[in-house]
């Protein structure tokens, strides 16, 4: 079972107090796109084994939405950051960077 730390209130809870919102940091293409670029956003998503950025939401708490960044394989929570910002916090970049030897930061997909 995954532990979450909402970012926005703070609670701490199991992942059945949230909501999974699927993957995170995904660019989003406005109108006038093509249709490729519309299937990608729809349908190409990650799913890898191991380090792993995702949407939550604080379902049975304050509602916000949030990123968290976890591992796939371990169940490892890196940790949680607001949802507003382009890339995890520097923290984070920098335990996973300790667990996982020769991860970067990739930014949109």
């Amino acid at each position: 079972m995954l532990i979450l730390e909402c970012p926005c209130c703070g609670v701490v809870g199991e992942e059945t107090e949230f909501a999974g919102g699927g993957e995170a940091h995904l660019k989003r293409f406005g109108p006038g796109s093509s249709d490729d670029q519309f299937h990608t956003y729809l349908f190409a998503k990650e799913n890898p084994k191991g380090v792993h950025f995702e949407r939550w939401r604080h379902a049975n708490g304050c509602g916000k939405w949030f990123l968290a960044a976890r591992n796939t394989v371990t169940l490892e929570v890196y940790g949680t950051y607001s949802a507003q910002t382009y890339e995890p916090t520097q923290e984070i970049k920098d335990k996973i960077s300790a667990k996982v030897p020769g991860w970067s930061w990739r930014g949109f997909s």
